[in-house]
């Protein structure tokens, strides 16, 4: 490979590991519209071939910086060796720098000569991507560009388009930015998708003041317990009298709010397991008049189930449909099972519940449900909070460790309040505990890796916003087109160019 390759190479590398610094808890979304405009660069008057290279330097960095807390997720907590843990995390990188470098080969099929074409393409084709992480191999939809702006005039699209749109605007802006910085033989598309750019930015700010929804009846008042357990302790049978008793002394004072909210798989048992300890818990909740709800795993028909159950004053279950896989269950069972510990980890065997579940239902509100990695799935969240009141999620992202994941897992939370302009309630085992009212912003929290107990008050919302009738399709189908179109003109081009004497 030539040296100036070697260090185009080496610069995509970088560029890509730069978006991880426009997320939570960074913060410095500018630096997410320079990664774009840096890799957008570094793409033109490339090959599909080159591109390939190029785009996949690119996902090296950005996955390599952005996914690494996987490590500790399998090192520290699975207990895995350090080998082992940085063979997996390397394989899980490598499979979605893959898939992001992929689609973006066809880039390098655009003409090189055509910046408006270009201009197109590049945010579409980068919408495109992200679209398919979030669905292939079950999806993944973390690192999303999108995400970096819940703090800006952007946001304002999020109830219209949702993340992939602000995602749209981002990569947009980056293109534009790159155009500006290289000679042009053509203004006026830059021209153009500037001045549709700075619109786009300008009425994400309008937008921002639009009231989507409306406050239904009084505000709850709630506490949500932060036991702060570690994964060796949690699935401790040993301990499991402690681990319920931690549960009920830091509630003790809290009965008699209208919400009581334990966190993901807080009883680390089934219900038949722990009776006593549940009709205790239903007693004192029916007493008070609170609506206590718990993470649980559910024992049904002989299948288990990650889930959330309501006691006291309020009715209804939740069984997480969006399993993580082998986190909660394990592809290829019969063959990977046994291979290393990581792989036989406790509450591995769980089933998906069904995908229309009816809401959850405390104190005359409606509570659509999320639990811990489904609250990162955009259109999940939105299908189920179009009719509720109120967003719950509940989580335990110990498994994260001290490192960025919980920051843009709440970031991401925080975005789907946004979207679906509904509070939402953040319940976790060991932070971050959090209370995000209508607009995102985090009313109420706790710092992690504390045993404490979040008071706040939160106001349901009725009502929809577009984003909850449409979902992501009207964005993805909008970049199919343009992608689409793009390819074709590239394809007339070359017919002309080929007829011509």
């Amino acid at each position: 490979m030539p040296k100036s390759q070697l260090l185009l190479n080496l610069a995509a590398l970088v560029s890509g590991a730069l978006l991880s610094l426009g997320l939570a808890p960074f913060g410095l979304w500018p630096l997410a519209i320079l990664s774009c405009a840096l890799f957008s660069s570094l793409l033109a008057e490339l090959g599909p071939r080159q591109a390939w290279w190029r785009s996949f330097y690119y996902g090296l960095g950005l996955f390599g910086a952005g996914v690494s807390w996987v490590y500790i997720s399998i090192h520290t907590h699975g207990g895995e060796s350090v080998a082992i843990s940085l063979l997996l995390t390397g394989l899980f990188v490598l499979v979605l720098t893959l898939a992001f470098a992929l689609p973006f080969s066809l880039y390098g099929r655009l003409p090189s000569g055509h910046s408006g074409v270009r201009l197109l393409a590049f945010p579409a084709l980068w919408v495109l991507v992200e679209w398919l992480r979030g669905w292939l191999f079950t999806g993944f939809p973390w690192l999303y560009l999108g995400n970096s702006f819940t703090d800006t005039w952007l946001a304002g699209w999020a109830p219209i388009g949702g993340v992939l749109l602000l995602s749209l605007v981002g990569a947009l802006s980056g293109a534009v930015l790159a155009e500006l910085g290289r000679r042009r033989r053509e203004t006026r598309p830059w021209l153009a998708a500037a001045a549709a750019t700075a619109l786009l930015w300008l009425g994400g700010a309008a937008l921002t003041q639009v009231s989507w929804t409306t406050a239904t009846g009084q505000p709850l008042t709630l506490a949500m317990v932060q036991p702060a357990l570690t994964p060796s302790q949690k699935w401790n049978d040993q301990i499991l009298t402690d681990i319920l008793v931690q549960l009920s002394d830091q509630s003790e004072a809290h009965w008699g709010r209208d919400l009581l909210i334990w966190p993901e798989s807080a009883i680390p048992n089934t219900r038949e397991r722990v009776a006593p300890f549940v009709d205790y818990a239903d007693s004192r909740a029916r007493e008070s008049g609170t609506t206590l709800i718990t993470g649980i795993p559910i024992k049904e028909n002989g299948r288990y189930y990650n889930g959330v159950i309501l006691l006291g004053a309020g009715e209804g279950s939740y069984r997480k449909r969006h399993l993580v896989p082998f986190g909660e269950y394990l592809p290829l069972d019969s063959l990977l099972r046994g291979i290393i510990g990581f792989f036989d980890r406790p509450m591995s065997s769980f089933s998906a519940g069904g995908d229309h579940q009816p809401l959850l239902l405390a104190k005359g509100i409606a509570i659509a449900t999320a639990i811990c990695y489904e609250i990162v799935f955009q259109d999940l969240v939105s299908a189920t909070a179009r009719d509720a009141d109120l967003i719950l999620t509940i989580s335990n992202d110990v498994w994260f460790g001290d490192s960025i994941a919980p920051h843009q897992h709440l970031q991401m939370a925080r975005l789907r309040a946004i979207e679906n302009a509904k509070p939402v309630v953040r319940g976790t085992n060991d932070g971050i505990t959090a209370v995000i009212d209508a607009r995102g912003q985090v009313t109420a929290r706790l710092p992690q890796f504390v045993p404490a107990t979040l008071t706040a008050e939160v106001t349901p919302h009725s009502g929809s916003t577009p984003f909850n009738r449409w979902g992501s399709w009207p964005v993805v189908l909008l970049c199919g087109g343009l992608v689409a179109t793009a390819l074709g003109v590239s394809r007339l081009r070359l017919q002309v160019s080929r007829s011509a004497p």
